[in-house]
């Protein structure tokens, strides 16, 4: 079940478009353009060329910095103009392998768009997930505006932030074994992922 939510939240994640659009229209679009790619039969039979499509979509989407900033919280403030740069590095690509891996397990989950709030360049669209067994759960989308573009720097589950889920993951790590260990642990979890 977690993995499946997972993947639902990968698929949310990818939102890019112009500002005067709605932000659940911007959700609503980029989720449907993502399924595509998963559910083409061209690219069922090109694994390769579909995670090489899934990882450049994802790439132009993503708000890695701000992610990856948010992620790391504190510590943050700490780390010099390099480190930062080969944090957010470690981050994305631990990001974009991991969700392109859960989206290609796309089973057709029915997506239903409840609402969406606009506030000063940050939105938010709530939407809730109903899976094969006929379960709902809560699924909402956090994006600011970025010249004129809005990007997904958040993602909600059943209550649960992504990027806070991480702060505590990096922040226990950081604090018992030191900031080069986290930095070890992203690399090695990377090299999984793409071991698949």
């Amino acid at each position: 079940m977690l993995k499946r939510i997972l993947l639902i939240a990968s698929m949310g994640i990818i939102v890019s478009a112009p500002a005067h659009a709605s932000v659940t229209d911007v959700v609503k679009k980029t989720v449907d353009e993502v399924v595509s790619i998963v559910s083409s039969k061209e690219m069922q039979q090109n694994p390769l060329k579909r995670r090489q499509a899934l990882k450049q979509a994802i790439n132009v989407i993503f708000d890695y910095t701000e992610m990856a900033k948010r992620s790391l919280g504190r510590h943050w403030n700490e780390r010099t103009p390099a480190e930062r740069k080969q944090f957010v590095a470690l981050f994305a690509t631990l990001l974009e392998n991991s969700y392109a891996d859960k989206i290609e397990s796309y089973h057709h989950e029915k997506i239903e768009y409840i609402n969406e709030t606009e506030d000063n360049g940050y939105a938010e669209v709530k939407s809730r997930i109903l899976t094969p067994s006929h379960d709902f759960f809560s699924l909402d989308y956090r994006l600011m505006n970025e010249n004129g573009k809005w990007m997904v720097y958040d993602v909600v589950i059943e209550g649960v932030s992504l990027v806070s889920n991480y702060r505590s993951q990096f922040n226990r790590i950081i604090s018992e074994n030191g900031y080069s260990e986290l930095l070890k642990k992203m690399e090695n979890r990377s090299e999984d992922i793409k071991a698949r």
